[in-house]
């Protein structure tokens, strides 16, 4: 196990550098200066100039880029150029709540999706099955503004139980608790249909095996044959399925922190760009790819655990 995390580990190098010179390369061909950024749009040509000058922008670009790599491995992001805080307090002050908005939408989503699976997948071919998968395919179609903005509409407006705009503390707070549901909700509602369709594919096929028959022969209950032998195998390919959607819930979770508000890190990256502060989006892409990849080897070690073939 430690030797297959150390390997991941290894490999998730290069995917990282790939993502910092995509990142890079991205910022360089943007419209926008980022010394002018800097000096105000007031400044003479001379200032702007020897800004270019102090921050290396007038080296070639594989200079730029190998500076850029040095100061990273220093963990020196840089300093915004908007705020001059430096860019680790930004991410970090920001990291927290799309964190919170996450956790929130996968802890409710996820259990929802698996059970709607599995009740279609028992009640196969019934109306309660064909409800189901309705709303798995509504919940994939829908795009998450126009979920997030009808929650607004009937949560928020015409029936004002929960705020929709900011973050007004920690989740574990009444007044945070309140801010984060509606974001959460909007959010978790995409990740339900992928989960309860594939966990219904995939309980119906385990639920084919012989060790569920032989399981059924013994004379076990049908709720204990069906949880205990069918939904664990069922759920490897569930897993894998939502640590691929992580990398879903982190480009809606852009768009839902803009519409509700909420200052994390999507917010951080879309004011960012929109303001042409290229240090600060550069670190946002370089969180929302180490975020990506912890994912992807959290949902390798778990793959392991359900299935002991995949460590061989």
């Amino acid at each position: 196990m430690v030797n297959a995390i150390v390997q991941r580990l290894v490999l998730s190098i290069p995917v990282l550098f790939g993502v910092l010179l995509f990142g890079f390369l991205l910022m360089q061909i943007v419209p926008g200066d980022p010394a002018l950024v800097v000096a105000g749009p007031s400044a003479t040509p001379e200032v702007i100039a020897a800004i270019r000058e102090q921050m290396g922008l007038d080296k070639p670009v594989l200079v730029q880029f190998w500076a850029y790599i040095e100061r990273i491995a220093h963990g020196d992001l840089g300093r915004s150029m908007i705020s001059n805080k430096a860019v680790t307090q930004e991410l970090a002050s920001t990291l927290g709540p799309t964190l919170e908005l996450m956790i929130g939408s996968m802890v409710w989503s996820v259990p929802v999706g698996v059970a709607m699976g599995t009740l279609a997948a028992v009640l196969r071919g019934s109306p309660v099955d064909r409800a189901i998968m309705a709303l798995s395919v509504g919940g994939v179609s829908l795009p998450i503004f126009f979920i997030s903005l009808v929650l607004i509409q009937w949560l928020g407006v015409n029936t004002p139980i929960f705020p929709f705009i900011g973050r007004a503390g920690p989740w574990y707070t009444a007044e945070g608790f309140m801010s984060l549901f509606l974001p959460a909700l909007s959010l978790g509602l995409i990740l339900i249909g992928p989960v309860a369709r594939m966990t219904r594919s995939s309980v119906l096929e385990v639920l084919k095996l012989d060790h569920v028959r032989t399981a059924r022969a013994k004379g076990l209950s049908e709720t204990r044959v069906i949880l205990a032998h069918g939904l664990r195998n069922a759920l490897i390919p569930v897993i894998t399925l939502i640590g691929l959607q992580v990398g879903y819930l982190l480009g809606g979770a852009v768009v839902t922190e803009t519409i509700f508000s909420w200052p994390g890190l999507g917010r951080l990256a879309v004011g960012a760009i929109l303001s042409s502060d290229f240090t600060v989006a550069q670190g946002t892409i370089m969180l929302f790819a180490l975020g990506f990849i912890t994912v992807n080897l959290i949902v390798d070690i778990l793959y392991s655990l359900l299935d002991p073939r995949v460590r061989k």
